[in-house]
């Protein structure tokens, strides 16, 4: 239950950061010259897949450029990597994705980091792919989100992953069951404070030392960049990634407990 001296007002979120590297800062100067193309040409440009910290550079880039015909799609609602579609007002868009369905044939089948790993075997760049989904009716099956343009590449010649033989087909959307099965349950918890050690902490379900232990080692980012110490301050939307463990959204702060606990609730990825 809430306390009475529960706060009215919407919990802080982090700002925007800018450009940490070169990469980072080239990705801000690509998007915005998709962006003037579009505008001087009237034509629709796509970006390869994005990471959460890509989208929030090329859309703050958009914005510099003051582009607003702008949508990010990874093939499906809740996909975590998306594409950037720049797409002018009656411009003929194109279709940028394309599925894969990838059906495995041996004894140890092959995991997300295999059938990942065979795909960049190809020589493709990691912009190429967004998620790989495990089929939870099929435990031999993958699904994947690629650029269109890599599809039939990919198709002709991905023919292992792990230690299977592996049959690749194209598919033309995803199977309901599958994002069904996406759905994550919303977990509720009370912190002490918003320190990231004491946020992590309840999402790991381990103690506030096990979790400055990762901070310290270098294992935690907070939207793709590194967690540098255990005080920093965790807000909403933050995704925690944990690396050797998993990922973690913080959906939402809410407000005291009786015992001036902060209410959190998050996802796992």
């Amino acid at each position: 239950m809430y306390s009475s001296d529960t706060a009215d007002t919407a919990p802080a979120v982090r700002g925007f950061v800018p450009p940490q590297n070169d990469d980072e800062r080239r990705l801000m100067r690509r998007v915005e010259e998709l962006c003037r193309i579009c505008e001087s040409r009237g034509i629709p440009r796509y970006t390869g897949f994005l990471s959460d910290r890509e989208q929030s550079l090329a859309q703050a880039a958009c914005n510099r450029a003051g582009c607003s015909c702008i949508r990010f799609w990874g093939g499906f609602d809740g996909a975590e990597r998306k594409v950037l579609c720049i797409e002018p007002p009656e411009a003929w868009q194109e279709e940028p994705l394309a599925y894969l369905q990838f059906t495995a044939c041996g004894d140890k089948l092959p995991t997300h980091r295999d059938y990942l790993g065979s795909i960049l075997g190809l020589g493709l760049e990691r912009a190429c792919v967004g998620d790989l989904l495990a089929d939870p009716e099929r435990p031999d099956t993958f699904y994947a989100v690629v650029l269109a343009d890599k599809q039939e590449f990919i198709r002709t010649e991905l023919t292992s992953a792990g230690h299977c033989t592996v049959r690749t087909e194209c598919a033309d959307a995803l199977p309901a069951h599958l994002l069904e099965s996406r759905e994550r349950a919303l977990q509720q918890a009370t912190v002490p404070s918003l320190r990231a050690d004491a946020v992590l902490s309840v999402m790991l379900h381990t103690s506030r030392t096990r979790a400055a232990e990762y901070i310290a080692a270098g294992r935690v980012e907070i939207n793709h960049l590194p967690l540098k110490a255990a005080h920093e301050t965790a807000y909403a939307e933050d995704i925690f990634t944990v690396r050797g463990v998993g990922r973690f959204r913080l959906a939402a702060i809410g407000g005291k407990s009786r015992k001036d606990r902060l209410f959190i609730s998050f996802y796992q990825y």
